[in-house]
């Protein structure tokens, strides 16, 4: 039974991973806290990037010998596979940790195994303390992994009747600062962002992060299906990578993009959406914010590759113009795709709705007993 120590442990060890969103793909976020002997913090850490240290090696270090008969408080189960960096099981081990505590399961089939083999050395494990806020901070990672497709969060700003655009075409500004700042926070967090030639045609995105220095430029995904993208377009300004995806029989892109070729969709306009993200998540890419249009929208919707809704609602009555989101292969009531609300918060004159599809593609873990591994005599 885990302690009240070691619960406020985890919560910090949950805030600490947070710092690494977007920067340690195609690795998890993960915090760290090292309690000593007594149940005091000794020392901390969290992941900071794919090929670095991770979280339980900055804790440990941070640490030192009070960690020797302590306790490691992690958000994730300790990996057990040798990659760029060592096992962090035995290095808890080695560093004389003698208790273990983690949230959740880790999906990863190269990595999982560490609990077994800390039990088996004699630690004393625990598992699924807070799992579930563990697992909101680290959403994209898990669903990736267990889905093998980066995990996708659909963004629009709207009215209150719905139009991402007024009947003339324009839609500068629909939201207040406060959601546009919001949604270059969701950009630095992602991996990849994602629009059509719909959308770059209309307004000319940069899709590159502004605000803080430090964040990581994700890489910018135009769909341009005939590759008829214009060569001044600002995605191809080199403030970040880019990537322009078109079909099989499109001509070459411009100079100044990196091209991939895709199938066509079997129905309807533009590219296979399901060939995308399986090239995306080749390419290290476990996060994609979907800025697109409605159109990219919809067949991202008829494709069910949508994990998370973001929308941003502004005070504002159109009457006309450009709906939020087109066809999605949806004829019937009885077919929609329910939603669930999980935050609604108000930025500005704005509301953000958060939800997630009611019946998720990714079920949750729930926590196991770790059952020691007895190893066999030889």
């Amino acid at each position: 039974m885990a302690t009240a120590a070691e619960a406020e442990a985890m919560r910090r060890a949950v805030a600490l991973a947070a710092r690494g969103l977007g920067h340690t793909s195609p690795n998890p976020v993960v915090g760290c806290v090292i309690l000593d002997a007594d149940g005091r913090t000794a020392g901390e850490g969290w992941h900071q990037g794919a090929g670095g240290p991770h979280a339980e090696i900055h804790a440990l270090r941070a640490a030192g010998e009070r960690a020797r008969g302590g306790t490691a408080v992690v958000t994730l189960e300790p990996c057990n596979h040798t990659g760029r960096t060592g096992p962090c099981a035995q290095a808890l081990l080695d560093a004389g940790i003698a208790r273990v505590v983690y949230a959740v399961a880790d999906p990863n089939d190269q990595a999982a195994g560490g609990a077994a083999t800390l039990a088996a050395a004699g630690a004393d494990v625990e598992s699924g303390l807070l799992a579930d806020q563990a697992a909101a901070g680290n959403e994209a990672w898990l669903a990736s992994t267990r889905l093998g497709r980066p995990f996708v969060l659909w963004k629009y700003a709207a009215t209150l009747d719905g139009r991402s655009a007024a009947a003339d075409g324009t839609s500068r500004w629909i939201t207040s600062a406060e959601s546009r700042a919001d949604v270059h926070r969701l950009r630095a967090e992602a991996d990849a962002v994602v629009v059509g030639s719909g959308t770059l045609r209309a307004d000319d995105p940069h899709l590159a992060v502004r605000g803080p220095g430090g964040a990581r430029q994700p890489l910018r995904v135009v769909l341009d299906s005939k590759g008829t993208i214009a060569p001044g377009a600002r995605v191809l300004d080199g403030a970040a990578p880019t990537l322009v995806a078109v079909a099989e029989d499109a001509p070459a892109v411009p100079p100044g993009a990196e091209a991939v070729r895709l199938p066509r969709a079997a129905a309807g306009p533009g590219l296979d959406i399901p060939a995308l993200l399986e090239e995306l998540y080749a390419r290290g890419v476990r996060s994609v914010l979907l800025e697109g249009g409605p159109t990219l929208a919809g067949a991202f919707l008829a494709a069910r590759a949508v994990d998370k809704v973001v929308g941003y609602l502004a005070p504002v009555l159109l009457g006309a113009g450009t709906h939020a989101l087109a066809d999605a292969g949806i004829t019937t009531i009885t077919q929609a795709l329910r939603l669930e609300l999980t935050d609604v918060t108000r930025l500005g004159p704005d509301l953000r709705v958060t939800a997630v599809p009611a019946v998720p593609a990714v079920p949750a873990v729930p926590a196991v007993p770790v059952v020691p591994v007895v190893p066999e005599e030889s």
